[in-house]
């Protein structure tokens, strides 16, 4: 019965996620590592790395990945129901609503005012990913990469999954001989 618990891990992560997946990954993260143990901190933090590296959004990717690895075809299909019909269904529905109220100040400070609980969320999450990096391959080696992706991304305007694919290179090429 493992695919009913997928299906209320991602359903809540996803209906709470506000903003879309890279809201709800703070959410998923923590019914798939902690609350559930279906992956350790570098898995997630791994998973998320080469699913931001592919196309397309990133909650489908959490969920077929986890899903599968779980309870295989019936795990994966659980979950991905669980993150894209609530999503597709509010959308339909908040979307209608949306348009008949667009000019109300409490729809616009509702939309505002939750912006900040988002950023720590995902504030949060970056703290618990760069933790575990820390401890697998040191401090000066996270803040290297760290440094070089920001470098990558902010100055030079690479694209993200580019700067995902050469830090999959390095870690493949360079680390690989360390560990």
């Amino acid at each position: 019965m493992e695919w009913i618990e997928l299906f209320i891990s991602f359903f809540v992560s996803n209906v709470l996620g506000y903003g879309g997946g890279p809201a709800s990954i703070p959410l998923m993260y923590e019914e798939v590592v902690i609350r559930r143990g279906w992956l350790s901190d570098l898995e997630f933090s791994n998973m998320l790395a080469l699913g931001n590296a592919l196309p397309g959004p990133i909650a489908t990717k959490i969920a077929a990945f986890v899903g599968y690895g779980v309870s295989g075809w019936v795990g994966m299909a659980s979950a991905l129901i669980a993150t894209v019909v609530p999503s597709a269904v509010a959308l339909i529905l908040l979307l209608k609503l949306l348009q008949k109220y667009r000019s109300s100040s409490v729809v616009k400070g509702m939309t505002l005012l939750v912006q900040p609980v988002i950023a720590i969320m995902m504030l949060t999450l970056t703290w618990q990913m760069g933790k575990s990096s820390i401890v697998s391959v040191g401090a000066m080696q996270t803040l290297g990469i760290a440094a070089v992706a920001f470098w990558a991304m902010n100055i030079r305007k690479i694209h993200p999954a580019l700067v995902i694919l050469a830090a999959f290179a390095y870690g493949g090429l360079v680390l690989s001989r360390i560990v």
